[in-house]
């Protein structure tokens, strides 16, 4: 059956995979915005089938194992991640009949493996950085590497550090969606730095169609817990960063990124998750000094995932829960 995107019904779960004709929703803010006159709007990429932004890099990724013939019964994916990715391979892996691996940082909400458990996910649990990390030893990479290497008939690593189709996925995708659905008047654009797909694949889109678009990546202060996302000193990680598509990088300080989520549900109705409350709050300081304009943030999931970090850095939210 195919997709009929006017009536929402869809012949299977991947249909619901966003493109220009069926886009993730923009939903534009209201109270937390400093100036009416700047329309400041969130790209809701929870909305993905599988709960995050990831679901675009991911679905590319395993569309281009299957189209090589690398995947099968026998054989199916190993990725490292600090949980979206992983989630929304596994996810995608195990409804086409193939096993998944993930190897995820001990400091990853117990939420997210949880669900990755529920999806089915093969789990390495290790004492690793929130958000993967190179090096040696037993870092969540190197062992997803391991995996591959060690074992090729069992599994094949997408890489999402490294794989272009991370930042094709995006400029095919989500900035097509961003233009269409701004009608093309968009000013500002608004990001975090992870693997870097993301805020590159909408950057290119984005400043092909208008050079003079503001690219802005909003990073998390040092020792920062918030998974999925990096500051520049992390960014080793990934061989995907252009800083030439990126006009400038605000640091932002991590706690702000639970405070501004509560912020976001309370005032706006957005229960956005962390990183996207980061992001917010970039967003919102630029809105403070700029007169007009119209922005785009990425709300990369949901804050679902995150509920005990939540009551970890805003121990007033666990009061009176347990009756």
């Amino acid at each position: 059956m195919a997709a009929d995107n006017t009536k929402r019904v869809y012949g299977s779960i991947f249909d619901l995979l966003p493109n220009v004709d069926n886009p993730t929703p923009l939903v534009r803010l209201h109270k937390l915005v400093p100036s009416d006159k700047f329309e400041l709007y969130a790209k809701l990429e929870w909305v993905n089938p599988f709960g995050s932004v990831k679901d675009r890099a991911a679905w590319y990724m395993i569309k281009d194992l299957e189209a090589k013939g690398q995947l099968s019964e026998q054989r199916g994916v190993v990725e490292a991640s600090s949980g979206n990715t992983g989630l929304s391979l596994t996810a995608m892996a195990r409804a086409r009949g193939y096993r998944s691996r993930v190897v995820i940082p001990n400091k990853v909400p117990r939420e997210k493996k949880i669900l990755l458990k529920i999806a089915g996910a093969e789990l390495d649990v290790l004492n690793d950085s929130v958000c993967p990390a190179p090096g040696m030893g037993d870092g969540s990479i190197n062992l997803a590497k391991t995996h591959a290497r060690a074992q090729p008939d069992r599994y094949v690593m997408p890489n999402q550090y490294e794989n272009e189709l991370n930042v094709l996925a995006h400029y095919e995708t989500t900035g097509p969606e961003i233009w269409k659905q701004t009608d093309g008047r968009i000013t500002h654009f608004f990001a975090s730095l992870g693997t870097c797909g993301t805020v590159m694949g909408v950057s290119k889109f984005l400043k092909e169609k208008n050079p003079k678009i503001k690219v802005i990546a909003v990073q998390p202060s040092e020792g920062h817990d918030v998974p999925g996302i990096r500051n520049i000193s992390q960014l080793d990680v990934s061989k995907l960063f252009d800083r030439s598509l990126v006009d400038d990088v605000m640091e932002i300080d991590h706690e702000l990124a639970y405070r501004r989520a509560a912020d976001l549900a309370q005032s706006e109705g957005l229960f956005a998750g962390p990183s996207a409350a980061l992001i917010f709050e970039g967003a919102r300081r630029v809105v403070e000094r700029t007169p007009s304009g119209v922005g785009v943030m990425i709300f990369c999931d949901n804050v679902f995932k995150y509920t005990s970090n939540m009551i970890k850095h805003l121990p007033e939210l666990g009061e009176g829960i347990d009756g």
